[in-house]
């Protein structure tokens, strides 16, 4: 009876081990991740008045920055400079004109130098590198180059994969809100074609759960088969204003929670707040320069400066990368 009883224990202490284990692993215990936590208790429970019904249980997450590492450049960016530079033979006039003359001067991983080039041709110059990468090719392409650079293409500063320099602590709370039944959507800046051949293995967040910015397509017989042709024209800039419009138009549902890093996020989390009930709006800041980057009000990209004023006012929470998080990466140790 006694060997019964002691059995009885020592599985009813190993139950109540497995239903607290920690959701968040990789994050510290502190402020960000209680407020995280009593959030979705507060709007999962039936009993409690902040309770969502799961339909309406709506996640956005801006990505570069927030998702994984935006220096010293945007990744989508370093893609652009990668194709101008493979297609550049068939151009001959690119040795002399601006901005392609800019990117085919400039040392690979030189990118405050490369950056500074960049900016002399301003917005137009952009644009002029988007189309010359982007588009001329059917969307179907357009996927395989994605597909097959990403796949290879590596970090300057870590020598590793861009897909490995993901944030563990957003992986983890990606999953924590889908096991509460959230719907999980990235919303970012940056292209939608680009994002969408591989947010679902590295995010679990599939193509039409991805919100960003676009070129137009346009429908076509190409030897009497129907294909979209990536045409050189703007449709969309999913940033800044544009996010919550581009949520409007791609979700249909306002967000419960919002978590961005820049103030170019702070229209989405704005949008996110106004709605009705409980309501959660994060920023990532980088405060880590020995295991990722720190940067903020003078960052040259992912500029965190307005928001950090506004947020104790707005209610905003403000995750510090070196101070709530135990690991950033899932290749990086844990100290005991």
């Amino acid at each position: 009876m006694k060997k019964l009883f002691g059995l009885f224990v020592g599985l009813t202490l190993m139950l109540g081990c497995a239903q607290e284990t920690d959701p968040l692993p990789s994050w510290n215990e502190g402020a960000s991740k209680s407020a995280i936590l009593d959030f979705v208790r507060r709007v999962t429970d039936p009993a409690n008045p902040d309770f969502v019904p799961a339909p309406e249980r709506i996640a956005t997450f801006d990505n570069d920055g927030t998702l994984w590492t935006e220096q010293p450049m945007y990744v989508q960016l370093i893609f652009v400079i990668d194709r101008i530079r493979e297609l550049a033979p068939g151009h001959p006039q690119w040795k002399t004109s601006q901005p392609f003359q800019a990117v085919l001067e400039s040392q690979p991983n030189d990118a405050p130098a490369l950056a500074a080039a960049l900016a002399t041709g301003g917005k137009q110059g952009l644009f002029e590198l988007l189309f010359a990468s982007h588009t001329g090719m059917t969307t179907d392409e357009f996927e395989r180059i994605v597909t097959a650079w990403i796949a290879t293409a590596e970090h300057p500063r870590f020598k590793r994969p861009f897909t490995d320099l993901v944030f563990q602590p957003m992986l983890e709370l990606m999953a924590y809100l889908r096991a509460n039944n959230f719907k999980v959507f990235i919303v970012s800046g940056g292209g939608i074609e680009f994002m969408r051949p591989w947010t679902e293995r590295v995010y679990g967040v599939p193509p039409e759960q991805v919100v960003g910015s676009s070129v137009k397509t346009e429908f076509q017989l190409k030897d009497g088969k129907p294909v979209l042709v990536r045409i050189p024209k703007i449709n969309f800039i999913d940033d800044k204003a544009g996010k919550p419009v581009g949520i409007h138009e791609h979700i249909g549902r306002r967000p419960i929670l919002a978590f961005g890093n820049a103030d170019a996020d702070i229209q989405m989390i704005q949008w996110t707040k106004a709605g009705e009930g409980f309501r959660l709006g994060l920023f990532l800041r980088h405060t880590d320069a020995e295991r990722e980057y720190a940067y903020d009000r003078k960052g040259h990209i992912g500029t965190l400066d307005e928001a950090l004023d506004m947020a104790a006012a707005e209610g905003w929470i403000i995750v510090s990368m070196k101070d709530d998080w135990k690991r950033v990466y899932a290749w990086e140790s844990v100290p005991e």
